[in-house]
């Protein structure tokens, strides 16, 4: 998942919306920039917002670093919204800026090398499961010193997830892949005996055979078509099949895969956290999607008349690259951010996360570092359907010493169903740990009120954020609960109260001066 106009800063760590078919009318394309009284939809007023409170006003161009996998930044709707190092020559081979990245005309890579980019990577569960047992896997607990023994346990809970884990993975991808290759054999050899180029279940129904390999592709396919959607076509049916297995195939492949190591690509040395320096300057990388995706909600151009309009209006995307088809590194999180800060971002979108975090230590030091700057960072609250007050999601704004960076904001993904559904079902969520809920934003205020800091910023939107007095919603994981014990603010960010939130308080800033 996981993140607002040239204006609310750029929570559009986690967007999506739910199905159509829940509903008796599709989703609207710009839901998110709508307004729930005007338009009927949980947006976030964006375009209500430019048309009163900051009509004629004017605005910054505010810098947001999109640490994600990478994004499209020939995308014809996000080409005109790229920031570039305008101190850098690009494709010299020279580090013109001296800021320790060659050629870093878009942003930087911390998962590339000379070799090229990682795509897939191991979860961190994999990689504690593989330091843990070489310290511990030849060792029986009757051996285990006293100051050893809680790591022990440690490692021996992690051997029992990742095993498990591992196991039940293979399992799906083995299941997936034994019916999509059935299917795809069924299909093709009664496309072949009935010499047609598309098979109808009527078609199938009415074939006679007695030869038991044809006999089990009638049978297999009419039980997918008694499966399948009214609406859904066979060849659909076997797209989603062939992702499924892409899916569970990486998970395996990679993920759990303890002989797979990416760091080969990248050539950095990874036990040395406060390494810098490495990667290369491809912020495309082998699959942009997410980080594209991401992208386009904060800023894809306003002015054209191509794809969706982003919610800011005057914003320059940096890209970083830092996450895998797998688990992120702290090492590369942190070397993100400390990049992002140091070449002028004004926040940093981060729309991932894991749930182990071995040198939180160095991910602490670049989120204080950012937080001196005065940097808003903005981060997905994970698609878990997990409560974060209970289960661990890194990075966290809660420092090893117990405290809490103030310029930190974690977002919950809202759809845009009213009533009981407009909250996403895989959002995480959290009482104590979740900020706010959105169904993707953040940038205007920071724009068109550069009086303000980051730690202000993030006080207007939990304040100006829509309450919902005694609102039953679906819980993400199931059941129900009232919203506002989903999060700290119980609300959900709105531009347009936001900019007149604003717009209050730098008048009565002025009448204090």
């Amino acid at each position: 998942m996981k993140q607002l106009v040239s204006v609310i800063f750029f929570l559009v760590t986690a967007f999506s919306a739910l199905s159509q078919t829940s509903f008796n009318h599709p989703v609207p394309k710009n839901w998110f920039l709508l307004d729930p009284v005007q338009d009927s939809v949980q947006g976030v007023s964006a375009e209500r917002a430019y048309k009163t409170v900051l009509k004629d006003q004017p605005s910054r161009t505010v810098i947001v670093a999109v640490i994600d996998s990478g994004v499209d930044i020939d995308h014809e709707d996000l080409k005109s919204v790229i920031w570039i190092n305008e101190d850098e020559i690009a494709d010299n081979g020279i580090d013109d800026d001296k800021n320790g990245y060659v050629d870093d005309v878009y942003g930087w890579n911390f998962i590339g090398g000379k070799s090229g980019n990682v795509d897939a990577d191991t979860y961190e569960l994999t990689r504690e499961y593989i330091r843990l047992k070489a310290k511990y896997g030849n060792i029986e607990n009757d051996k285990i010193g006293k100051k050893q023994k809680a790591e022990y346990e440690t490692y021996k809970q992690i051997e029992d997830k990742y095993q498990k884990l591992k196991a039940k993975n293979e399992q799906q991808y083995k299941l997936y892949a034994n019916i999509y290759n059935n299917l795809v054999q069924s299909i093709d050899t009664l496309k072949a005996r009935l010499h047609v180029d598309t098979l109808t279940a009527e078609a199938i129904k009415n074939f006679e055979t007695n030869e038991p390999s044809l006999l089990f592709a009638k049978g297999f396919l009419l039980n997918m078509f008694k499966n399948m959607g009214p609406d859904e076509s066979l060849d659909e049916y076997v797209g989603q099949l062939k992702e499924a297995v892409d899916y569970y195939e990486v998970i395996v492949k990679y993920g759990y895969n303890e002989s797979f190591d990416s760091r080969q690509i990248v050539g950095d040395n990874i036990n040395n956290i406060n390494e810098k320096g490495y990667g290369n300057n491809d912020v495309k990388g082998p699959d942009p999607t997410h980080g594209t995706h991401v992208s386009g909600i904060i800023a894809a151009d306003r002015k054209n008349d191509l794809g969706i309009k982003g919610i800011a209006d005057n914003v320059k995307i940096m890209v970083v690259r830092a996450v895998p088809n797998g688990d992120e590194r702290d090492k590369d999180v942190a070397n993100a951010i400390f990049y992002a800060v140091d070449n002028g971002a004004h926040i940093i979108n981060m729309s991932f996360g894991k749930s182990f975090s071995p040198n939180k230590e160095i991910v602490d030091k670049a989120v204080r570092y950012a937080e001196q700057k005065g940097v808003l960072l903005i981060h997905a609250a994970g698609n878990d359907a997990e409560d974060n007050d209970t289960e661990k999601n890194f990075p966290s704004r809660i420092y090893d010493d117990g405290k809490e960076a103030k310029n930190w904001i974690e977002v919950g993904a809202s759809a845009w169903g009213s009533d009981e559904d407009f909250v996403g079902s895989f959002s995480n969520y959290g009482k104590k740990s979740v900020s706010l809920f959105a169904p993707g934003v953040a940038a205007m205020l920071m724009s068109y009120f550069p009086e303000f800091t980051a730690v202000e910023i993030k006080d207007i939107l939990m304040k100006s954020s829509r309450k919902f007095d005694n609102l039953t919603v679906q819980k993400p994981g199931g059941g129900k609960t009232n919203f506002s014990q989903l999060s700290i603010s119980g609300g959900l960010v709105n531009s347009y109260e936001a900019a007149k939130m604003a717009q209050e308080l730098k008048q009565q800033k002025a009448i204090k001066k």
